[in-house]
């Protein structure tokens, strides 16, 4: 098959044609290395601290949207056909500074300074957006962000005060869109993509099809969606992931549908685009999604990537799971569907053979039952479970017909309490039928002890969980305040 031998993208305002790429190559080494772009800094190199945040748009079916990334984690093959802004490019005619810049000045947003280059891109896509944003969007968009000397106050008095310096209307970004897009659009032709540095070699497939092409050629390639978790194999584990197929372009897995009773979404939607349609069919989701790490790896990291990875704290199989989900892999032109709750087998190993990909997930929508999704970690945003938890429960004349009720946290795999499960069907609906069935997670898992949590506290919170259940179904929260 022919193919493109370099990738093509825009930086700021000029394009960049690349032929020597590696798959495990960072777009943050690129800008500070190769091009001198000092402004994003590497705090973390893992995603978490957010100071290395730049803007990448991509043309999607809704137009040319531009989001947060980490640059530290992202791979540099995965920019084909984006347009990457740096805070470099933010500077007006004469080196005037941006309305977020001039709000973060005026309102003390910044000390030492190592962090403000991200804090700006951050809120520089949220004004964007939402040019009069509340404080409490202002909180979510900047969840990526850390800072150790302001105490975030004045960062947050600077978001509330952008738009007195400047319109989106007026930006780079609106004025030159149209511009922009056909260039994008230009850079677009089809082909399958193979850049190599050395022995490291990066594979971008030109549709699904192609993936699965590539897939049959190379079953032990390194699938990379975004890059949340493969990054991090790279910056702190020092592994080699070559050959890399990168998938988080592919339009065909980007679709999502609602048909014959199930909402599905192709493996490459990301956390923030599942995030609107989720929360319109499935209501608990809503404040669940919003705790997903933060806004540049929701943007970047896809629940496809979070149920492949088979991580045992995973944020999405837990709920997933609790509502029944199931997913499509494909190997060539076969297909299968599979329970989510059957694909992991075991800690590290899922049912997918080589040369197999997760090609989507689908959700019943017809679930009546009472419903919660819940989430204990040492920091509310931004950080990694300790327990997560999803609720099913079916209630029909104050008897419990049906549960379904799945952890991640709590064995090697994301589990159902099987036990506690069938300790709730058949009895009444009521606080001490919960506190039955949550004596039962003892017989359903056996926790392990770790730098996030103890097996001891592990088991409580889950146990504890019910309880919380029991009180939001009921609305009796006065109680559960004072207990």
């Amino acid at each position: 098959m022919t193919y493109r031998p370099e990738i093509r993208f825009l930086l700021n305002d000029q394009e960049v044609r690349l032929s020597d790429v590696g798959a495990d190559d960072t777009v943050l080494d690129f800008l500070r290395i190769d091009r001198r772009l000092t402004g994003s800094k590497e705090g973390c190199a893992e995603g978490d601290c957010g100071a290395c945040t730049v803007l990448v748009g991509r043309l999607t079916t809704r137009g040319l949207v531009y989001e947060t990334v980490n640059a530290c984690i992202r791979f540099l093959a995965s920019l084909d056909g984006c347009h990457v802004v740096t805070i470099e490019h933010l500077a007006g005619p004469n080196g005037r500074l941006h309305p977020v810049q001039q709000a973060m000045v005026e309102h003390h947003g910044s000390q030492c300074g190592f962090c403000t280059p991200g804090f700006v891109m951050s809120l520089y896509a949220l004004w964007m957006q939402v040019p009069h944003p509340t404080a409490a969007q202002v909180e979510t968009a900047i969840q990526g962000n850390l800072c150790r000397c302001t105490g975030y106050a004045p960062i947050i008095r600077a978001a509330l005060a952008v738009s007195e310096h400047g319109t989106p209307s007026s930006d780079y970004l609106t004025v030159e869109r149209d511009r922009i897009a056909a260039r994008l659009a230009a850079l677009k032709d089809g082909q399958r993509v193979l850049v190599q540095k050395g022995e490291s070699q990066a594979i971008l497939p030109a549709d699904v099809d192609d993936l699965s092409a590539v897939l049959s050629e190379s079953p032990e390639a390194t699938i990379i969606a975004g890059a949340t978790d493969v990054g991090l194999w790279v910056t702190k584990f020092l592994r080699t992931v070559s050959p890399a197929v990168f998938v988080g372009h592919l339009d065909g897995l980007k679709e999502i549908s609602e048909t014959d009773g199930s909402l599905t979404f192709g493996a490459g939607v990301t956390y923030s685009e599942s995030q609107d349609v989720l929360a319109r069919h499935f209501p608990h989701l809503a404040p669940y999604w919003d705790r997903i790490a933060g806004w540049q790896v929701r943007n970047m990291g896809t629940v496809g990537g979070n149920i492949a990875n088979g991580s045992p704290i995973g944020d999405t199989p837990p709920v997933l799971i609790a509502l029944g989900a199931s997913i499509t892999l494909r190997k060539g032109d076969a297909r299968r569907v599979v329970a989510l709750e059957d694909f992991f087998i075991d800690y590290g190993k899922q049912d997918r053979t080589a040369g197999e990909f997760v090609e989507s997930i689908s959700v019943p929508l017809d679930q009546p039952g009472r419903h919660a999704a819940y989430k204990i970690s040492k920091r509310r945003d931004e950080d990694i479970s300790s327990v997560a938890a999803g609720f099913n429960v079916t209630v029909e004349n104050g008897v419990i017909t049906a549960a379904r009720i799945a952890f991640g946290g709590m064995a090697a795999t994301p589990k159902r309490a099987s036990h506690a499960e069938a300790a709730l069907v058949g009895r009444p609906w009521s606080e001490a039928t919960l506190q039955a069935a949550a004596d039962e997670l003892g017989r359903d898992f056996t926790p392990l002890t770790d730098m996030r949590a103890s097996a001891e506290y592990r088991l409580k919170v889950a146990r504890n969980l019910f309880r919380r259940f029991w009180h939001d179904q009921t609305g009796d929260q006065a109680q559960l305040k004072s207990a």
